[in-house]
């Protein structure tokens, strides 16, 4: 089966300085839930934009269903489902005009679903779009790109601007398409926290560059928080010997001791590091993905000291 999102060393540059995108390289496999997060700047954007076909890799390349995406767009999207960050219609037409006029571009249109979603949603469908707020307007696009049934979901930052009500409509109605059909879903976002629970899979874009790509159990079973007194502290750096089984990512010397954040966590090491002379009290905590976000595409790794 091909895979729906193939993203082969994707340099997007403007001018000869800025780079948004260097030589990233990630595969989205069919039935995946793809998290992708990056701080403002990171070029999530830039990717989305190019994976959509709608702006031309300044080198590499974007695949839809095996597809360049940049000359065989409209072949792809037949097939996917896509929201831009920013809402955008006609402010004039209303949610069933949009999805009329969608109706004549795609042959699976299913009018009722959408009406089915916009009233799940709680959107006035004889609203002009431009009265709408803008959690009504990302509803609206979601529903309009559900619309076709799409085999792959794109969606750049979907719950920005919503209210808490509106982003629990947002995931319920994504995990409805994954429980009915097996969406493969590929998302950028600042909501950690809302996708944690439905990611299957997650990149960490730092500086245009993917810092990171794996299985989220697999990234959760390595990062952990490890505190610990050390009664020497004085005399070792904060990325000193006793962590260094541990590959930390985040150190910061406190009062009273050190707070870390480690990238290659195994219990059995972590056993032999209890026993290191002048380690005391030592504790080791999973992590959100936040946090683990914030180890990695945070502040430069160094001790800090507080």
């Amino acid at each position: 089966m091909t895979d729906p999102v193939r993203i082969e060393n994707l340099t997007v540059r403007y001018g000869r300085r800025s780079v948004a995108c260097a030589d990233v390289s990630l595969t989205v496999a069919p039935g995946t839930v793809y998290a992708l997060l990056g701080r403002n700047g990171a070029g999530k954007s830039s990717l989305v934009r190019c994976l959509l076909g709608q702006q031309k890799p300044t080198a590499g390349r974007t695949l839809l269903f095996g597809g360049d995406s940049w000359t065989t767009r409209r072949a792809a999207m037949a097939r996917t489902g896509a929201t831009p960050e920013e809402p955008d219609a006609p402010a004039a037409m209303t949610a069933r005009e949009l999805s009329d006029f969608c109706g004549r571009l795609y042959p699976r249109w299913d009018a009722g679903a959408v009406d089915a979603r916009l009233a799940r949603f709680s959107v006035p469908p004889r609203a002009p779009f431009g009265r709408l707020s803008r959690g009504q307007k990302a509803q609206v696009m979601l529903a309009l790109a559900l619309g076709h049934s799409p085999e792959l979901l794109v969606l750049d930052d979907p719950t920005l601007g919503l209210d808490a009500v509106a982003r629990r409509a947002l995931y319920d109605e994504i995990v409805g398409e994954l429980a009915d059909r097996g969406t493969t879903v590929f998302l950028t976002t600042h909501d950690l926290s809302g996708f944690e629970g439905i990611a299957t899979r997650v990149g960490i874009l730092r500086e245009g560059r993917l810092a990171l790509d794996e299985e989220l159990e697999r990234l959760k079973a390595r990062f952990r928080r490890i505190r610990y007194a050390n009664r020497l502290t004085e005399t070792r750096t904060a990325f000193g010997t006793e962590l260094d089984a541990f590959d930390a990512v985040r150190v910061q010397v406190r009062g009273w001791g050190i707070d870390a954040v480690v990238s290659n966590f195994d219990e059995a090491a972590f056993e032999r590091f209890r026993g290191i002379d002048g380690v005391e009290d030592a504790a080791a905590e999973a992590l959100p993905l936040e946090d683990i976000f914030l180890a990695v595409a945070g502040e430069e790794k160094g001790a800090k000291a507080s």
